[in-house]
């Protein structure tokens, strides 16, 4: 709906570079319009511009960043072929450092405000999965086109925060807050637990740890 903008060089560059940060999760909400507006125009970038972008981001390191780093042409090829409905095949590691080959119709990213998950379709198991993007290895491998599907259990947000807080954690809790869940959901993000609402003013979370004290030590934060 925009007119045709007309930039030059470092307008471009500055556009372009501007968006890489924000995908990356420096700028809280914008990671998923970033990655979406940074792929429309790294396409019409010439490929001198492409580079100077690619020197300049390799250069720029954010000071005490927790989050795993995802690099940003992966986040766009991904992105590229969930817009494409183009499947993908890539090497993949779970929790346990297992590695393993997959399949999948990729449907949607999904940023927790500190890790950027795949919602896909997985072929061999033909079933609904999440995947880490920072534990996707090797190239990623384009396939065969595919069909959407209807989004499971209506929502890709709420899915990847029902498989995060139902992770095979050996220790496993659901508490009740008594504070609104609109309130919740501000304070507790996606990656810690899923959230139901109880009533107007209380709602339960189900969270998950590899031991009680960190689910205490969250506790106390809230």
């Amino acid at each position: 709906t925009l007119p045709p903008l007309l930039l030059d060089d470092e307008e471009a560059v500055a556009v372009t570079l501007g968006l890489r940060t924000a995908a990356s999760g420096s700028v809280s909400g914008l990671e998923e319009a970033s990655v979406r507006a940074l792929l429309k125009i790294e396409q019409v970038l010439p490929p001198r511009l492409r580079n100077r972008v690619a020197a300049l981001h390799s250069f720029i390191m954010p000071l005490g960043s927790r989050s795993p780093v995802v690099d940003a042409e992966r986040l766009l090829a991904i992105a590229s072929s969930c817009r494409e409905l183009e499947g993908i095949r890539f090497q993949y590691s779970d929790r346990a450092g297992t590695p393993s080959d997959r399949a999948v119709e990729p449907h949607r990213l999904v940023h927790t405000g500190y890790r950027w998950y795949l919602v896909a379709w997985d072929i061999q198991r033909k079933d609904w999965r999440t995947f880490r993007v920072d534990r996707i290895a090797g190239k990623l491998k384009t396939s065969t086109r595919f069909k959407p599907r209807p989004a499971p259990d209506g929502d890709f947000v709420a899915f990847v925060s029902k498989s995060l807080s139902q992770a095979t954690y050996p220790f496993r809790a659901r508490i009740t807050l008594h504070a609104p869940i609109e309130v919740i959901t501000k304070r507790v993000p996606p990656s810690v637990g899923s959230l139901e609402a109880i009533d107007q003013n209380c709602c339960s979370l189900l969270t998950g740890s590899y031991s009680l004290e960190a689910i205490a030590v969250h506790l106390s934060m809230l």
